[in-house]
């Protein structure tokens, strides 16, 4: 595969290698070369969100309580009615 080098200095990375490397909008290229000239490319995925490696882990129950931001469960005899 080949590309070519604008005026600006910038390439169009072949649709065959983002798909095959899974680049998408957003990410980033690290650029490095050797004592020979030899031009290496990293993929750096970007992230948007510090949690976004997390799975979500069930909070218990599958029924209707609801619970406060602490994880108590709501007793329905304090809450206020309007």
């Amino acid at each position: 595969m080949e590309t070519t080098v604008s005026d600006r200095g910038m390439v169009t990375i072949p649709a065959e290698l983002r798909r095959r490397l899974d680049i998408e909008p957003g990410d980033k290229l690290r650029w490095e070369t050797d004592e020979e000239g030899t031009l290496s490319v990293e993929v750096l995925k970007q992230r948007y969100g510090a949690f976004d490696d997390f799975e979500p882990i069930p909070m218990g129950g599958g029924g209707s309580e609801s619970h406060d931001i602490a994880g108590h469960e709501d007793d329905p005899a304090l809450s206020e009615t309007s």
